[in-house]
């Protein structure tokens, strides 16, 4: 194997594994491929930067390896690419080793490239030669960011439920703590027990998760009861918090990394404890298992109502469909309206 300094005479052979590069490793979605302009830049570099081949031992280029003067200190490796065949045999750091030297020649002092996060591989590569993140590029499509910051203020809903039969007392902590909360509640509703749960509404609480789990807390701490809230967040996901005496005990959450990565413990962590709720709600283990589905993704699961019902079934929850707006309609509520 050898390795060389290119020129414009070795214009087509690198043109042409660049197109398998490029069949091989499409760049990501947004961005466009623009083949005229890569291979006219690819030409350009041939003729003025930094340019290296590797060729077997017949003379076939089997790599090339591009790097451009960015300014007086720092350099860019614009392409890297080593054929499958000949991968495994320390090519690319033979290119990369030369394209080093030239910088240096030239007094560079820092070079930097681009890689996808997808491609494993290589990042790991680069970072065995002492390359690091310095700035990651994250995109997403403009009909999920639209559906994702606007579905906050409309489209999540929740209630809350005490294993109690005690209607009096939480009715009195509802209208003890709900004043606390931020924001202006238009009322509240506290459902009469039904199969052992007092149902729970407020308004606030109905619109924002976190004063929902608040609440849950609260009525959990104050009467020492087993609580549990279930909501569906952004019209995606489905969320089931089980309290005892004030204390988060199961948490589970449809799609755990729907707000952002987690530690693989808090995945696991909010995929629901089956023994745990079976022992404070009386469901079955195993139909707790069958509907506390997750997965990465809310496209990969029935739709959030839907899991809703099925896990208020699997409960014995009577009341979890629907929000404080429809609480009213529930016989024998009672309603705490405020100014």
């Amino acid at each position: 194997m050898n390795v060389r300094r290119a020129g414009p005479d070795d214009f087509d052979a690198v043109a042409a594994l660049w197109r398998e590069f490029a069949e091989e490793v499409p760049p990501p979605e947004f961005e466009a491929l623009d083949v005229e302009k890569e291979l006219g830049e690819i030409a350009e570099i041939l003729a003025s930067e930094i340019a290296v081949l590797a060729e077997d031992d017949s003379g076939g280029l089997v790599g090339f390896a591009l790097g451009r003067r960015r300014s007086e200190r720092y350099g860019t490796l614009t392409d890297l690419y080593v054929s499958r065949a000949a991968r495994r045999n320390g090519i690319a750091t033979d290119l990369v080793r030369e394209v080093v030297k030239e910088f240096a020649a030239l007094g560079v002092e820092q070079l930097d490239l681009d890689v996808q996060t997808s491609n494993a591989v290589a990042r790991s590569v680069y970072a065995r030669w002492g390359l690091r993140d310095e700035v990651v590029v994250m995109t997403g499509s403009i009909a999920e960011l639209e559906h994702r910051l606007g579905a906050r203020e409309t489209s999540s809903f929740g209630s809350i439920h005490v294993q109690s039969d005690d209607v009096t007392s939480v009715e009195q902590a509802v209208r003890q703590f709900v004043p606390q909360l931020p924001g202006a509640s238009r009322g509240s509703v506290v459902a009469p027990p039904r199969n052992g749960w007092i149902g729970v509404y407020d308004d606030v609480c109905d619109r924002e998760p976190e004063m929902l789990r608040r609440l849950a807390r609260e009525l959990s701490d104050r009467r020492g009861a087993v609580v549990v809230v279930l909501g569906v967040e952004e019209e995606a996901v489905l969320r089931m918090i089980l309290f005892e005496d004030g204390r988060i005990v199961d948490e589970y959450l449809s799609v755990p990394e729907y707000f952002g990565p987690l530690p693989p413990g808090d995945v696991v962590g909010l995929a629901a404890n089956p023994r745990v709720v079976s022992r404070l709600t009386g469901a079955e283990p195993e139909a707790v298992r069958r509907v506390a589905r997750t997965a990465p993704a809310p496209g990969d699961l029935p739709p959030a109502r839907e899991l809703l019902d099925a896990f208020a079934r699997v409960l014995g929850v009577e009341g979890a469909t629907h929000g404080w707006a429809d609480a009213p309609e529930i016989e024998g509520a009672i309603r705490i309206d405020r100014a």
